[in-house]
């Protein structure tokens, strides 16, 4: 490789910062996303929260369902430049019914923010992704939202992340006060107060008075019991708190945690700003020739979601390429791993939720959109130079089962194109009866919204008005070993098999007395809850 391109790549790497944010849903996700997009520039006021009527439609969430809902539903990609840094920020949906989403745009990051509301704390749908963040060894920064309003003591929440996740835990800034009394926190890496001044719930970036700790002007802007607190409290602090590793950060065990109001920008900005500082560069990845750099010299990435219907104007399908290694360049050709075929990337874009740009170049880090024709599956590999193949990205066990059916037999192109392109970019996973005369598909799903964005979807997108018919299962297994297993082991009580996307076998249990039930009796056949993984596997 030229030492021109090396260098160039070196450097690409060394200013990316790619994330994810993981929470329950209403924890804030969608305000703190607005709120780092405003300190980066990239917009020049934020979406006003969704309970104000006359609010600006938030940038995150473009689709027309999550604006009459005002939830995020599917994973978006945002990307800005802060402080010299190129910022990747995958927003992913909140609501637990779309969790398979969140899945696979998690193996795209290469760090992940966990936001959590200060009244709640911990919830069971950011357990869920934590566990995730923690399979794939992401590093995790904590983000504790709302302290505009009351919540609970910052000592408890802490010890709840501690005590729940396993985690050692490093608070980079303090909270003043909490709920009306909230003015501020203070900086443990400079050593530092923030006060924040309020401003028209915070569509504006937040002003602020910096101030020493042992200022004389603290008595005029700072309540004298706030002050003493937050003295009492630090001193606790630096007696029972473990000293910052960022080795530790960087492997998953510490979480640095920062507290704030994304409402009202309190503390945004010094989390943007220490997150850019902490946070992991672009990451190595396994693949079929062992584990790859982001500085080796050929171009590879892979396909971790595909999107229809973006613009509906043109009706388009967009996969979303996270850059692994090397140089991306606009027209050039590349080798698709799975079909064998050489592409060209031409017209690929840079993606900011719905809206598009077109891009010349892009390295590792970066994630890009690609015009999809029908070539591009999820986990697909795209190469330069030798072969390879990276890690696929597994499908989870549903628990939701239903028929869709089209009761207007004119539609019927129309009705098997929108299940085609919404099971391609992974809306639903669809199975299908083993009974020949049963061709309905079966949407299989995390939870019933996600059935009901597929409904919602195909009447918007594709001009079809769909009917459902539940099945009464609530339990998934993918058979291990092919349908050669499944007769081997005969008949089955109290289970259906059917097929999925890729014509295996996967059987559907009423409750998990059943399953448990059937892995007494035939402790030889092989269930698991996360389908086998190809690199990237197409359906038929």
């Amino acid at each position: 490789m030229p030492a021109e391109l090396q260098t160039e790549i070196e450097q690409a790497v060394s200013s990316r910062r790619n994330f994810a944010i993981i929470s329950h849903p209403d924890a804030g996700k969608t305000t703190l996303t607005e709120k780092l997009l405003l300190y980066g520039g990239a917009i020049h006021e934020a979406g006003a929260v969704k309970a104000r009527r006359e609010q600006r439609k938030v940038t995150s969430d473009w689709m027309e369902m999550e604006q009459q809902r005002g939830i995020s539903i599917t994973s978006t990609v945002l990307q800005f430049i802060y402080n010299q840094f190129q910022i990747n920020l995958l927003d992913t949906p909140g609501h637990q019914d779309f969790s398979e989403d969140t899945y696979r745009t998690l193996a795209a990051a290469d760090n992940s923010v966990m936001l959590i509301d200060a009244a709640k704390g911990l919830e069971p749908q950011t357990r869920k992704l934590f566990e995730v963040c923690q399979l794939r060894l992401l590093p995790i920064f904590t983000f504790v939202n709302k302290l505009d309003r009351p919540g609970r003591d910052a000592f408890e929440l802490i010890d709840e992340i501690e005590q729940e996740l396993g985690l050692q835990t490093y608070a980079v800034n303090w909270p003043i006060g909490m709920g009306d009394r909230f003015k501020g926190v203070f900086d443990r890496r400079e050593r530092k107060i923030h006060l924040f001044e309020r401003r028209s719930h915070g569509s504006k970036v937040a002003q602020d008075t910096i101030i020493e700790l042992g200022d004389p002007r603290i008595e005029e802007l700072l309540e004298q019991e706030l002050y003493y607190q937050l003295k009492e409290e630090l001193e606790i602090l630096d007696e029972i708190g473990v000293d910052f590793d960022l080795e530790q950060v960087h492997a998953g065990k510490m979480t640095p945690i920062f507290f704030g109001s994304a409402m009202t920008n309190f503390g945004v900005e010094l989390f943007l700003k220490a997150f850019l500082e902490y946070a992991q560069q672009p990451e190595s990845h396994n693949s079929s020739i062992g584990v790859i750099e982001p500085t080796y010299e050929e171009f590879t990435g892979f396909v971790f979601k595909l999107q229809a219907n973006m613009d509906p104007k043109h009706r388009d399908r967009v996969a979303f390429v996270r850059v692994c290694t090397g140089k991306f360049e606009k027209d050039m050709t590349v080798q698709h791993a799975r079909t064998g075929k050489t592409v060209r990337l031409s017209r690929p874009q840079k993606l900011f939720a719905q809206g598009r740009e077109s891009l010349d170049e892009a390295f590792p880090g970066d994630i890009i959109g690609l015009n999809n024709p029908g070539v591009f599956a999820i986990g697909d590999t795209i190469y330069n130079g030798k072969k390879i193949e990276y890690e696929g990205i597994p499908c989870f066990s549903p628990e939701i089962f239903a028929y869709l059916k089209n009761p207007n037999p004119s539609k019927f192109k129309q009705f098997q194109k929108g299940i085609k392109e919404l099971r391609e970019e992974g809306a639903v996973q669809v199975m299908y009866s083993t009974d020949e005369f049963k061709r309905d598909p079966i949407l299989a799903a995390v939870g019933q919204l996600q059935i009901e964005v597929v409904q919602f979807r195909m009447q918007n997108e594709y001009n079809v008005e769909t009917t459902t018919e539940p099945l009464p299962y609530s339990v998934a297994r993918w058979v291990y070993g092919g349908w050669d297993a499944l007769a081997k082991a005969g008949r089955i009580f109290n289970a259906i098999a059917v097929k999925d996307n890729w014509g295996r076998p996967v059987l559907l249990f009423k409750n998990e007395w059943n399953l448990r039930q059937i892995e007494q009796d035939l402790p030889e056949l092989e269930l698991k809850s996360i389908a086998p993984v190809g690199a990237g596997i197409q359906p038929d």
